[in-house]
């Protein structure tokens, strides 16, 4: 049975060629289109009209119910009528307290989750005395260089009543490790604790360009990282497969989607074969996508990657369990799409990616400050980003109806041709090796890159508008004064004592010993990592000595070239 099957399809046909061939035609002589053709932003052709027509050939088991497979119409039964997403706003920056301060001020205006940036070092696996961390320290994230750090981080924060997200991709596991010792410190209970940790080592290859160690070592790591996980902090998510990154590259919305698809596939593939059954850790893998500017094709986005995301676990891996199925998503608006030209522009910006987000079924959110393209978000930026999201949730009435869009001619039919184009690419991956190899080869950072220029050339001709800046422009609006987040001269200071009082006070031959442990763990594939990592973390080793223990054994990443 198709979704429109009982519509007379033929009938539609004949009725809109006779609307075409007249009305249709008439209009277009008085009045040519703007365009000779209309796509996406990702390049899928857009009819001027759709019709039950258009979707004739898509099952109605595609469409399906909110919380059931394949879960095109939202992860959870009642979506927003049950509860909420989470107003989950990244802060970091400067020395910890720092940032425990904006946690709070963030906490006191509405916030319900917490959302952690780390600085460049601490990213790279470096302490802040370090000579390549100058100038680096606490700048564009918070320095954590010692457990005692991430207890500061969360000075006055009880750990098992709110959830935490820790953007950290090539150090996750020791940052992981370090937040485990802290709560176990405090008498936590570990089954407790909820949070996400980013740890996605592929697209830091393709797109964010942080890493530490080659490509095979840092997806061990995360293996190692999921498997403790699962067992022994069930309630955190292990992993945020991050999308939004390989947009923030130039990625068009089916790149974002196929490649992290592709991207988790290989994965799995990786935790299975160290002996782990798909449904014991795949209900805690969680998404992070961006809600771009293109509003229909990102509502259809979010919608294809649930039914893709729900067919590869049931299909592939053989997923018996409905959350291993379930694709869970944080989504950030468009941080690429803000201009420093008329910059209080960005807040209809942010606004309207976010209601995108809602539509298209997000379980949390983080809104752009209007000064994000000029620095750290100030308070009064952030107190409005969070302002968004509660009068979209609380005063327009678009949480009432769960999918709301659902069964729009135009919705069903565009989330159908991005779901067939995502699964040619993960054809294609496919049969050129899997994820890994072609990371290893540069065939998805080429990919990537074409795509970042084909953009360009469309914003250099003006084909691409943005409004006030190649469209609309005001020769005024440039001498707006903006008053944006200082920088904290004193952290790298502050952070370089804290690290020479800890190895004053430490028992620095069983720090030595740990270390000559953990690399001989290391050349061997089939120990997990992380319980020696946390003995480390508390016998107060410093990150940049466990991420350069392991340095020492597998050596470092050579980017390959991409032209």
């Amino acid at each position: 049975m198709n979704l429109f099957s009982g519509q007379a399809i033929d009938d539609i046909r004949e009725k809109q060629a006779e609307w075409e061939d007249n009305e249709l035609a008439t209009a277009l002589k008085s009045r040519p289109e703007e365009k000779p053709a209309y796509e996406t932003e990702c390049g899928i052709p857009l009819k001027r009209i759709y019709t039950a027509a258009d979707v004739a050939d898509i099952p109605a088991s595609d469409l399906g119910f909110p919380g059931a497979y394949p879960f095109t119409r939202g992860a959870y039964p009642t979506m927003y009528r049950g509860r909420p997403w989470t107003i989950r706003q990244v802060a970091g920056f400067g020395n910890p307290e720092a940032t425990n301060q904006r946690y709070k001020y963030m906490i006191q205006t509405g916030q319900t989750g917490l959302s952690t940036d780390f600085d460049l070092p601490t990213l790279l696996g470096l302490d802040s005395d370090n000579p390549m961390a100058f100038g680096e320290v606490g700048r564009v994230g918070v320095a954590i260089d010692t457990m005692d750090d991430v207890d500061r981080l969360f000075d006055g924060i009880d750990l098992e009543k709110i959830s935490v997200s820790l953007t950290i991709n090539p150090s996750a596991w020791v940052i992981y490790s370090m937040f485990v010792a802290v709560a176990e410190q405090r008498g936590y209970d570990l089954h407790k604790l909820t949070g996400t940790l980013q740890a996605d080592p592929l697209k830091e290859y393709v797109a964010q360009k942080e890493w530490i160690y080659p490509v095979r070592p840092a997806v061990r790591l995360l293996r190692d990282l999921i498997m403790h996980c699962a067992r022994s902090t069930p309630k955190m998510n292990p992993i945020s497969l991050s999308g939004y990154h390989l947009s923030d590259v130039g990625g068009n919305a089916l790149q974002e989607i196929a490649f992290i698809m592709a991207f988790t596939i290989a994965y799995c593939e990786e935790v299975i074969d160290a002996g782990m059954n798909i449904d014991d850790f795949a209900p805690r893998l969680s998404f992070f996508f961006i809600s771009h500017q293109d509003f229909f094709e990102q509502i259809c986005k979010f919608r294809a990657a649930r039914r893709v995301y729900a067919k590869i676990m049931s299909e592939r891996f053989n997923a018996k369990k409905p959350e291993s199925m379930r694709l869970r998503v944080h989504v950030q608006t468009a941080a690429m799409s803000l201009t420093k030209v008329e910059h209080h522009n960005n807040l209809m910006r942010t606004a309207i990616q976010a209601l995108g987000a809602v539509l298209g079924g997000c379980q949390s959110m983080h809104t752009n400050g209007l000064d994000e393209a000029f620095a750290i978000p100030t308070e009064e930026a952030m107190k409005l980003a969070i302002r968004t999201q509660q009068i979209i949730r609380e005063e327009i009435n678009v949480t009432s109806v769960i999918d709301p869009l659902g069964g729009s001619y135009f919705v069903e039919r565009l989330t159908r041709d991005m779901e067939t184009e995502i699964w040619k690419v993960l054809d294609e991956v496919n049969e050129r090796g899997g994820a890994i190899k072609l990371v290893e080869e540069g065939w998805f950072q080429q990919k990537l890159a074409d795509s970042a220029y084909a953009t360009f050339k469309k914003i250099d001709s003006g084909e691409k508008i943005s409004v006030g800046v190649n469209r609309y422009v005001d020769d005024t609006s440039g001498s707006a004064e903006v008053h944006i987040h200082p920088y904290d001269d004193q952290c790298t200071q502050l952070q370089i004592d804290r690290l020479n009082a800890v190895r004053a006070n430490r028992d620095i031959s069983r720090v030595q010993h740990l270390l000559k442990e953990l690399a001989q763990q290391a050349s061997s594939d089939d120990i997990n990592l992380l319980p020696k990592t946390i003995e480390l973390v508390k016998a107060r080793a410093t990150l940049g000595e466990i991420c350069s223990a392991l340095r020492d054994v597998w050596g470092s990443y050579a980017e390959p070239m991409i032209v």
